[in-house]
């Protein structure tokens, strides 16, 4: 078996496959094994029908099809792993080219490769960082909205004072009568925001 790879495009690959009948021959068999599991010949048991009988029969354009569609799958496999820097990342669009009965078996594949990346010399890049300034009042501020955030509430026995969290229970009622899709119990309010 001869292929060769064409790059179509940094992501695209043609493989162009040619295959020698002679190396067919396993194909042949299996092929004419199934088709004579599939066929009832008089004279003959299923299974049992011989080439030549097939071949007259059905016509050899019967054996090549089924001899070509089992032997390309095994046949581009073969291909893409004694291919260099090939790794397809998608079913291929095969295309048969040449089926010369007897000779050769011609067909190309073309399917996505992962692109080659070629990474530059990090030790070349230059990197500035500019230097942040951080005042008192910033640090301040964080570590108040830190404390604001992570803070536990506590009950207290006083009335309620400004920035104390208080809970609610709310209702609404329209004239005297308690609406009940407007009522909510156990809110949490801070006295004095808003």
């Amino acid at each position: 078996m001869k292929s060769t790879v064409e790059r179509l495009s940094p992501t695209r690959v043609r493989i162009n496959v040619e295959v020698p009948f002679d190396e067919l021959k396993p194909d042949f068999d299996r092929a004419y094994k199934k088709i004579a599991q599939q066929v009832n010949v008089p004279g003959f048991r299923k299974g049992k029908v011989p080439a030549r009988i097939i071949d007259a029969r059905l016509g050899r354009g019967v054996v090549l099809e089924e001899v070509v569609n089992g032997a390309i799958p095994a046949r581009y496999s073969e291909a893409v792993s004694s291919a260099e820097d090939v790794s397809p990342l998608g079913q291929p669009d095969i295309e048969v080219t040449e089926i010369a009965d007897n000779e050769r078996l011609a067909f190309t594949a073309e399917v996505d490769v992962r692109p080659e990346i070629t990474l530059p010399d990090l030790a070349s890049l230059t990197v500035q960082v500019d230097d942040v300034a951080v005042t008192d009042a910033d640090v301040d501020e964080q570590l108040e909205s830190l404390q604001a955030r992570f803070a536990t509430l506590t009950g207290v026995e006083r009335p309620a004072a400004n920035d104390d969290f208080v809970q609610i229970d709310l209702s609404a009622a329209v004239d005297g009568e308690v609406v009940e899709e407007a009522a909510t119990t156990g809110f949490s309010y801070q006295v004095g925001q808003g």
